[in-house]
């Protein structure tokens, strides 16, 4: 039986992320001080792959200079919200962002919508069920959301290994979130 590895990894932060807007197509924040350390992180045995944008493409080079990209990858079509900010949004377009939090099918914005990003990440996850070895993808917060809701659909209880001195990490505000501390966070929790 032939085995796929993937890891999914997200692209490092940018300035929209830490303002809370939604994304342009900006650079990663404190390129050379990451770079170094994740240069060695996997083998050179794996295939490199990452969204189109700027920030997924700089992060993957963190990698490996020999990333390819996939349109697959790319992140979710935000349509007129693209460098909007969320307080911006709770302020003059409130219905339309409660919305879209509610509705996998809506798309205010004129973008993509939740639902149609997870069958395009759901047929990619089809995709790589027949391509052996390790796959490394730097992609998008959302586009590695949908893919573990691809994965948990079901009964998962026994699709899920948690590996010695693994973190998971669940928060509540209102109600369950799960977090996946990053590669940068130093192992704080």
């Amino acid at each position: 039986m032939q085995t796929t590895r993937l890891t999914l990894i997200c692209h490092a932060r940018t300035v929209s992320q830490k303002l809370a807007r939604f994304p342009t197509n900006e650079p990663v924040e404190n390129i050379r001080s990451a770079s170094d350390a994740l240069a060695s992180r996997f083998s050179s045995a794996r295939r490199l792959i990452c969204g189109p944008e700027l920030r997924t493409r700089q992060t993957a080079a963190w990698f490996g200079a020999d990333a390819q990209v996939d349109e697959v990858l790319r992140d979710c079509d935000w349509g007129c919200w693209h460098g909007q900010s969320i307080k911006d949004l709770q302020l003059k377009q409130e219905q339309a962002l409660y919305a879209w939090l509610q509705d996998p099918h809506a798309t205010p914005h004129g973008g993509e919508s939740v639902a149609h990003l997870c069958e395009r990440v759901a047929a990619w996850l089809v995709s790589l069920q027949t391509t052996p070895g390790h796959v490394v993808a730097v992609t998008h917060p959302f586009i590695i959301r949908a893919a573990l809701i691809q994965m948990m659909r079901g009964s998962a209880f026994h699709d899920i290994d948690v590996e010695p001195l693994s973190v998971v990490e669940l928060r509540f505000t209102e109600r369950w979130r799960l977090r996946l501390p990053s590669l940068d966070d130093g192992g704080a929790v």
